[in-house]
Formats: C-alpha cells, structure tokens, sequence
C-alpha cells in the first residue's frame, strides 16, 4: 500500500463545510500574535481551517501536483525546528495598525515559535515569513571595488566584492477588508471579482463571509537588508531603500530593454554605501512580473512595439501595453507599502526610485521620503531610453526637464485599435 496516498479519498467541499466546524477567530490588528491568532491554510484538518485559499502563494499548485503524483503526503506537517527567524524584528507600532498592513502577517516569522503548543497538539501552523542570513555575489559589486565607487570594510562588503545581508520571504497573507479598503473597493466587490475571475477557484470567497484572511496564489516579496537591523527604525541613523519589481529578462538575463537590473544593482549599491556609513540599505523585491500583467504579456507588448510602423518610440510606449492588456499597470502599488511598515519604516533618506507610483502610495502611508535617487544616465542602456523618456514624460521624478507629454495624453476614450 502507498503510504502516501491519504487514508479516505471521497471529496471534502470547503465551500460547504460540515457542522462542528469551530475555527480559531482571527482578530487582525491585535498587539500580538496569540491575541490575533494563527494563520491555519492546510487541509489535513479542514475543520481547523480559518483562511482561505492554502499556503505557499503561487507555489501552492505545485504543492497539489507532488500530492497528486504520489510523491508528497497530503498529510505531512513540517518539522519546524531550528527555522526560526536568524535576525529579530518587531513587533512595531505598525502591527496593531489595522489599516497599515493588509497584505501579510506581520506575525508570520514568529507563527512556530507563539503556537508551538497547539503545533505540538497536531495541529498544521506554518510560518508566513522566513528571515535568514545571506552573502551575495554580485559582478558589478566588484566592477565597483575596482572603480573605487565602493570600498570593502569587511562587514559589509568583503574584499571578494561579495555583501553580507539579512534576508526574509513573505507570503501573500490578504485581510479583506483591509485590502478592500486600500483599494478602494466594497469588501463583498473585491470577493465577487476574485472569485469569478479566477474560474471560481475559491468559492469560500462568496460563501464564507466569515472568513476575512485570503492566501492568494500568487508571488511574494523577498527583502534584503544591508547593514544593522537596528539602524531601520533609528530615527539618527540614514535608510537607503529601492522597491523593485520583479523583471527576470533583465535581472536575471541581462536584457538591454529595460533599466531594471541596472537600476537594481544601482539601488544595492547606495544601500550597500549607506550601511557602511552606520545606517540600513532596503531592498524590497516583489514578484509583479511586466507590472503583474505576467511575462508572456510583457513580450508579446516588446513584440508590438518594435514591429509598429516608425519602431519603438515613447509616445507609443504605454498604448502598445494598454493595446494587448487592456491596462498599462496592475501592480496596485497601494499595497506595496505594507512591507516596509512590517521592518518597522517611517523613513527613507534616500528613496532609489524615479517612479511616481512607488512614490506616492509611501507618502500617503505615511511613510516620510527625504531625498528620490534617479538611475545614472552611464547606465541606462541604449535600447531603454525609450521607456526612460516614456516614463520621464509621464510624470516619472526626473532632475532634468521632463520630455514634452503631448503624445503621451490619456488614452481613455480612444479606440485603441488604431495603435
């Protein structure tokens, strides 16, 4: 018999659960984690279920697939120790602010340690959020050491060129009506809308009103912190930070489209020369693929660019996007700030971003931002001076005089089958 196969194969409806069903109350915004609660996604005791949507973001369905080929048990709980956290963080004031973080635990480093009871009582309680330490090898970190841009202190940045730095992996951890609100949205409109226009994949987001805690299947965010944990919340010591989407062509492969990885290892850089002066470096990474329009839509948009009649140019830049997708931007950047309230920041010294809609979100967040870092112009690569100039026109903060945005005018209105 295969033991990985669960013991009773007849369907278990979560839409429709059955009586007796007494799920552990989440009280989001509590000042701590055994007050507000655990986060229980897993479905080796649905009864105990009180989110919805499973655990490990998009990596869930990959989950299903090893159970379906009868290489994972759907009954394994994971051996939570030695995972703990390797740097401590919080709790912050922003925690027990409702309205500050919607988007994820803010509890969810901690959910092994503050549940280990009920952990050891069987029940399925998995951390949100992994914190460790790290060493990265960049290139241009040593192109920077033999430039004398940057110079090694052996804390830092080694005399390899290598950094040392803490990082942490979030999950998406969703309070709905949280999110509705930040986005300006009715919470039952938000539901109806992720339900129909998943293919009804989660059907508790219509028939479940009392469960207010979604886990989305999508991708998380990755932080890198440079420097002393410490200096982040210090108001006498200066944070460096770049947001940045996710952008594989350019970040991993080099792709000369873009300034993504250009301006990425820019923003490492200045957190890297931030650290050594006794301050933080931030860098937030978020897995929003082509404005989390998703990277199949992104080239078929470089394909349309390049092919249209006079070539790529910026005052088509954003028509071609909106012509495939129907939206230039889904990245709801309204969120993003949630991140950098769980590391506890109301400042950034040095903000390493042109983009006006990372800016804005922050600063209705309250997050104060003291000085916004443009990308070199050495290193903007030839084929992206198009989107630069795009998006310089489009309000996009710029030191130099933007360019004119005639031809970037709003598109509403207009019957974009023309472009």
């Amino acid at each position: 018999m295969n033991e990985t196969k669960p013991p009773n194969r007849h369907i278990v409806l979560t839409s429709h659960p059955g009586g007796g069903q007494k799920p552990l109350p989440i009280d989001w915004g509590a000042a701590d984690a055994k007050a507000r609660g655990p986060v229980i996604g897993t479905l080796t005791d649905p009864a105990r279920r009180n989110v919805i949507g499973a655990h490990s973001g998009a990596y869930a369905l990959y989950r299903a697939l090893a159970i379906a080929a009868g290489s994972l048990s759907p009954l394994h709980k994971a051996d939570l120790t030695d995972t703990g956290p390797a740097a401590g963080i919080g709790p912050h004031p922003q925690w027990s602010q409702p309205d500050k973080i919607v988007s994820l635990d803010p509890f969810g480093h901690l959910a092994g340690e503050v549940f280990k009871d009920l952990v050891a009582d069987g029940w399925d309680i998995r951390p949100t959020i992994a914190v460790t330490r790290a060493r990265l090898t960049l290139p241009e970190m040593k192109e920077a050491l033999r430039e004398g841009r940057l110079k090694p202190d052996g804390k830092v940045l080694l005399d390899s060129g290598e950094a040392n730095c803490t990082k942490m992996a979030i999950e998406p951890v969703w309070h709905l009506p949280g999110v509705a609100k930040r986005c300006g949205v009715g919470e039952s409109d938000l539901r109806r809308s992720l339900f129909e226009h998943t293919g009804g994949m989660f059907p508790e987001l219509v028939t479940r009103p009392d469960l207010h805690v979604f886990l989305p299947p999508i991708g998380g965010i990755t932080m890198y912190v440079f420097g002393d944990l410490a200096a982040i919340t210090d108001p006498k010591r200066e944070l460096a930070c770049r947001v940045h989407d996710e952008c594989n062509g350019s970040d991993v492969f080099g792709s000369d489209i873009c300034t993504c990885r250009p301006y990425l290892v820019h923003g490492i850089e200045v957190c890297i020369e931030t650290a050594q002066r006794d301050g933080a470096g931030l860098i937030v990474y978020n897995r929003k693929e082509g404005r989390a329009l998703g990277e199949v839509t992104k080239f078929l948009v470089y394909n349309a660019r390049k092919r249209q009649a006079g070539g790529d140019s910026a005052d088509s830049y954003f028509l071609r996007t909106e012509c495939v997708a129907g939206v230039q931007d889904v990245r709801f950047q309204e969120l993003m700030p949630d991140a950098l309230h769980w590391l506890g920041v109301t400042r950034i010294d040095r903000f390493v971003s042109m983009s006006n809609m990372k800016h804005e979100p922050l600063v209705r967040q309250g997050v104060e931002i003291v000085e916004r870092v443009p990308i070199p112009d050495d290193l903007i690569p030839e084929d992206a001076q198009v989107e630069m100039e795009a998006k310089k026109a489009a309000g996009y903060f710029t030191e130099d005089e933007a360019p004119d945005a005639a031809g970037l005018a709003d598109t509403k209105g207009r019957d974009l089958g023309e472009y």
